[in-house]
């Protein structure tokens, strides 16, 4: 049965405060401090070792990732859970590469998370067969990719700006040249509706602690289009992807299924409040979250433009070209997002001058639009921003 919006109920979030974060870290849903409780009390407390059976401590990367899957457009089976974001896009890149041998390109875009082209550089270096980073503008990415690019890697929405990349388009134009697709679903999944499986991309990856509310340092997630799956070769052979793990033989044998993506044990706990924080999407449609999630945002911006002037849209203005959140430049951003923060509207900044708000229809309704934009121009009509208190930069922006 499908559920109407906002789920404020389920969440808890402080009073008075106007959460427009949940593109960099959901708030904590009501179910996950209970089933913590019990995880660490009774399964790790009480059960001791005996948790990884009684519990179902490990069929939770696949259970967890069947749920995900759902909410990107994946078959059951092709998803599951571990590790972080950067291990994962290593992994893939390494497949990837090794699916095309006779390539020595990966190409990417300028509006890439930082990690992702860290990863593969680094996995390049590491290899030393020749292989380099294309780096173009998003809008350039599609002519680029031409008989000497091995894999396409791109996040689907840009962490900065929300800008929004065509999934199908930019698949089909990279199969065309004989090109593996990696796609970065951290700003899409639990925002906007993915469709992994109609696409045909070979890879995709994401983190589960934004829009998905697992919390702080929740696991990683890797997507295998199904037909790949018993011929991918893991360049990290953890022994949780071993066709059969408490064999421990000394030869490493992949898992015919996507267990194959899995490498160290599991992170229990963190899975744990994943899970519990996953049954906020019991009878969510992904459709119905994208409708209320572009009313809220395209709301904020009129807003924003009619009575904060010196804010600048840094966001495409169609809605159908960006994710779930919406970005201002001001050459004051930090500062005024930190005034903001101290007056119970939870946005962030990012470099040089953006200030980031994300438009989370599980939690936030036009009411709390309005307000946030009172106190966003309240700051910049008083110049409030303009504060010793606020001007020092922290170490997370």
């Amino acid at each position: 049965m499908r559920v109407s919006l906002p789920r404020k109920d389920l969440f808890d979030i402080p009073d008075g405060v106007l959460y427009l974060d949940g593109n960099s870290l959901g708030p904590l849903p009501r179910a996950v401090p209970a089933r913590m409780a019990e995880a660490v009390g009774a399964e790790w407390g009480g059960r001791l070792i005996r948790g990884w059976n009684d519990a179902g401590w490990m069929a939770q990367p696949g259970r967890v990732g069947d749920t995900v899957a759902r909410l990107i457009g994946a078959a059951p089976g092709s998803v599951t859970m571990g590790d972080t974001l950067s291990v994962k896009v290593y992994q893939t890149v390494a497949a990837a590469l090794a699916m095309r041998p006779g390539r020595r390109v990966v190409l990417s875009d300028t509006g890439n998370f930082p990690t992702d082209l860290y990863m593969a550089e680094g996995l390049m270096e590491t290899m030393d067969e020749g292989h380099t980073l294309r780096v173009v503008p998003p809008e350039d990415v599609a002519g680029a990719i031409d008989d000497t690019v091995a894999a396409v890697m791109l996040t689907e929405v840009d962490y900065r700006t929300g800008r929004r990349h065509d999934m199908a388009a930019i698949t089909a134009a990279a199969h065309e040249a004989g090109a593996v697709t990696i796609w970065d679903l951290a700003h899409s999944a639990g925002a906007i509706p993915v469709d992994l499986a109609g696409s045909g991309c070979e890879f995709a990856v994401g983190c589960t602690y934004k829009y998905l509310n697992g919390g702080p340092g929740a696991p990683a997630f890797v997507y295998v289009r199904p037909d790949l799956i018993e011929s991918v070769r893991p360049a990290l052979a953890g022994w949780m992807g071993h066709a059969a793990p408490f064999a421990f033989e000394r030869g490493y044998r992949p898992a015919p299924s996507i267990e194959r993506m899995r490498v160290g044990t599991p992170p229990v706990l963190q899975m744990t409040a994943l899970e519990a924080a996953l049954t906020v999407w019991d009878g969510i449609d992904m459709a119905d979250i994208r409708a209320a999630s572009l009313a809220l945002s395209e709301r904020f911006i009129a807003e924003v433009e009619a009575r904060c002037p010196a804010l600048t849209l840094a966001s495409p203005r169609e809605g159908a070209g960006r994710g779930s959140q919406v970005s201002f430049a001001f050459e004051h951003g930090y500062a005024a997002m930190q005034a903001l923060i101290d007056r119970g509207v939870i946005g962030d900044f990012r470099a040089p001058d953006l200030m980031r708000f994300a438009f989370t229809p599980l939690y936030l309704d036009e009411g709390d639009v309005i307000r946030s934009v009172d106190v966003l121009a309240e700051v910049l009509d008083g110049r409030l921003w303009d504060d010793p208190a606020y001007l020092s930069v922290k170490g997370v922006t």
